[in-house]
């Protein structure tokens, strides 16, 4: 039945990273018809919909830690492999699913509940988007996420994107559905805080060398010696032994211990918008977090220190007036951002992003309405069109050409017991510390 306002519409959301989670959960809440979730992801007051939460098992499953720090609530929330999901939807009812996946993990979600709601009277809408800034396999990406009801693009400028990747190989294009980054709020930026706050927003995979990561952070200090009479802080995403969307094998906290750390100088962890509300200098290599800034009218640094280049995805910020060097921040300089640029991007600085879910709000209401229910879902990618790229993704997820669990797949019947448990962690932590302590001591005796 369609929601209404007496009977709130049910939302499964499907993430396989805490910032994944993070845009999943939120942006259900924005979604949603009838009464929404409040805006800030501070709050995750829910006052709408009915949302479960579901993290798919992996090496970035988010820690209670990191759930904590995202600060977005549910009405129940566990941890299920692939298959133990699709079951789930199958003996539940829910009016939309969000898949806030990677793409591979979407493309294969989509073929398993094309399976799973066979013969279904009525099925939910499915919905999936992007986490942040795409500037890396676009038509991949894309092309995975195709079969979802709504694909959700942040701005103007990715909607159109979208669309031109879509017609170009002949597929539907009419799922690709303009919105925002739900995580986008907080107060605008109304003057000098004391001291005055610049702060580095660190990301997990970008740079990845010891020896960029090393200059940043080099960087970053001496700034905090050039002036001492401001707070310089190091934004981290997460604490070592914890994964997030990327594997991150050189931590800025273990770097940081080999120096001698002046006293403005310090390191952050919890939510962004929290640390937002102290800055007053963003810095960044491409971080989302300079969408966040941007849109709160914080000055926004983004470096081009290590070059403008696709691998650092700082050429997404050409034409934002934002980019700089540390030689110039050092200076004193203070970016003055495009505002044509800051519009396409989604930001919304100008106070519209009160508006801009509606279009998504809509186009589920009427899905939800249709008479006779929905269509099956049809992804791009089937046996037929990519019979030699599908069955690898549907496999690394245990399913089966036709979205069918292949035989020996993991699905429990009940939640794990300790013992399960305790080996679980051993395992993930086994993998974290190879790819965060050995497999970068490999790579350098590679190069003796």
């Amino acid at each position: 039945m369609p929601p209404s306002t007496s009977n709130p519409p049910r939302i499964a959301v499907l993430a396989d990273s805490d910032t994944r989670w993070k845009w999943g959960a939120l942006t259900a809440g924005r979604i949603a018809p009838g009464p929404s979730m409040e805006a800030g992801p501070r709050e995750g007051a829910q006052v709408g919909p009915a949302l479960d939460g579901f993290l798919l098992r992996g090496r970035a499953t988010p820690t209670a830690r990191q759930l904590r720090e995202v600060g977005v609530r549910a009405d129940s929330l566990r941890e299920v492999t692939a298959v133990e999901f699709l079951r789930a939807m199958a003996e539940e009812t829910y009016d939309i699913v969000v898949l806030s996946l990677v793409g591979g993990g979407v493309q294969a979600m989509l073929h398993g509940l094309k399976r799973v709601w066979e013969g279904r009277e009525k099925r939910p809408v499915v919905v999936t988007g992007y986490v942040g800034v795409v500037y890396e396999k676009l038509a991949d990406g894309l092309l995975l996420r195709h079969g979802a009801d709504l694909v959700l693009a942040n701005s103007r400028q990715d909607a159109e994107r979208f669309r031109a990747v879509y017609e170009g190989v002949g597929a539907d294009a009419s799922s690709v559905t303009e919105v925002a980054l739900p995580f986008l709020g907080g107060a605008a930026y109304t003057g000098e805080h004391d001291p005055y706050t610049v702060v580095f927003a660190a990301q997990p995979s970008v740079p990845e060398s010891r020896k960029d990561r090393t200059y940043l952070l080099d960087r970053l200090i001496r700034h905090a010696r050039l002036h001492p009479e401001r707070d310089v802080v190091l934004k981290l995403r997460s604490k070592p032994g914890e994964h997030t969307t990327h594997i991150e094998e050189l931590p800025y906290q273990k770097l940081a211990q080999k120096h001698d750390l002046p006293p403005n100088f310090r390191l952050a962890y919890g939510n962004m918008g929290e640390v937002l509300d102290r800055t007053d200098l963003l810095v960044t290599v491409s971080s989302t977090a300079a969408l966040e800034s941007l849109h709160r009218r914080i000055p926004t640094v983004v470096l081009t220190d290590l070059g403008i280049r696709e691998a650092l995805g700082n050429h997404h910020f050409v034409g934002s007036g934002c980019l700089a060097s540390w030689d110039r921040l050092d200076a004193g300089h203070r970016p003055v951002p495009d505002e044509e640029w800051v519009a396409r991007q989604g930001v919304a600085a100008d106070g519209s992003y009160d508006t801009a879910f509606d279009a998504a709000r809509e186009r589920i209401a009427k899905l939800l309405a249709q008479p006779g229910g929905l269509a099956p879902l049809t992804p791009y990618y089937t046996p037929a069109t990519a019979p030699g790229y599908l069955p690898g993704i549907l496999a690394r997820h245990h399913l089966g050409p036709d979205g069918s669990p292949l035989p020996g797949a993991p699905a429990a019947d009940k939640e794990p017991g300790p013992v399960r448990q305790i080996v679980r962690r051993a395992a993930r932590g086994a993998y974290r510390h190879g790819v965060q302590r050995v497999a970068p001591v490999i790579r350098r005796m590679g190069e003796l």
